[in-house]
């Protein structure tokens, strides 16, 4: 006998912006319960897009669509962390939807042999722990913030389809300008005020001043010498259609970065 009962729909996800961090976060417990408890509320995704800073590619790119091994991107850690696996399954159909959404006239490449990177399954160890959710990442194409906040408005039907999208990076990332490497350091000028500035700017759904950050942010240069942990937010952003205020879910700092990270229902 064929069995007729229909398929629930997909329960709509969240799109979201994290603070990924580096790879001994997994050491740090306050850190890993803050991500334990918002994996736990979250619905259960049926797949798992990743946009993070650590994957810069033109045209856009596909990555693996079947387990491969992690790209372990990172220098002069302990050994422990170069032999972290993270087997989770591959999203092939996630991927020819993805294709679909962003259309013919945006050039798409694959590289079946790229595995997620660490500002992918650094907090996929922690929200999700058995590796039983199928993940795809895929490349920023660009740093424009108006490009990837387009790229998030074309994704945003996924989220409709039970995608988690994940926007993955750092809200203030000003590495070379840390003096104190303690993990409870106080953060710089630069680094708490472009966090005030970046919360406050979010809660009023400003998006222009968002996409005029390098313009209007207090302490840019600094929080910001490179953009690329920052603007992974404009894909989370755009897929939530301008419609959305985010919800803060995880705030304060490690080393006295800011790990913002923010949540748009």
């Amino acid at each position: 006998m064929t069995d007729t009962t229909p398929t629930p729909p997909a329960q709509r996800m969240p799109a979201v912006y994290l603070g990924h961090g580096a790879p001994p976060l997994v050491d740090d417990a306050k850190w890993v319960g803050e991500l334990e408890r918002w994996s736990k509320d979250l619905p259960r995704p049926k797949a798992i897009l990743v946009i993070s800073a650590h994957w810069e590619n033109a045209p856009l790119t596909i990555g693996a669509t079947k387990p491969v091994p992690l790209v372990y991107d990172f220098y002069g850690f302990p050994e422990k962390y170069y032999q972290v696996t993270y087997p989770s399954p591959g999203a092939p159909d996630l991927a020819r939807r993805v294709r679909e959404l962003v259309g013919k006239g945006t050039p798409v490449a694959n590289d079946p042999t790229r595995g997620l990177d660490h500002g992918a399954y650094v907090p996929l160890l922690v929200m999700y722990p058995k590796a039983d959710v199928p993940v795809l990442q895929i490349s920023m194409p660009s740093l424009d913030s108006r490009e990837l906040l387009d790229l998030g408005r074309k994704l945003a039907p996924l989220r409709d389809e039970g995608v988690l999208i994940m926007g993955s990076g750092f809200l203030t990332h000003g590495l070379p300008f840390l003096r104190d490497f303690r993990t409870d350091a106080p953060p710089p000028a630069w680094s708490s005020e472009f966090d005030a500035w970046s919360a406050e700017t979010l809660s009023k759904g400003d998006v222009d001043s968002l996409l005029d950050y390098r313009g209007r942010a207090p302490g840019v240069r600094y929080a910001h010498p490179t953009v690329d942990h920052f603007v992974p937010l404009f894909v989370s952003l755009g897929a939530s259609l301008d419609k959305e205020i985010p919800d803060t879910v995880i705030e304060g700092y490690f080393l006295g970065l800011s790990k913002r990270s923010v949540q748009f229902d």
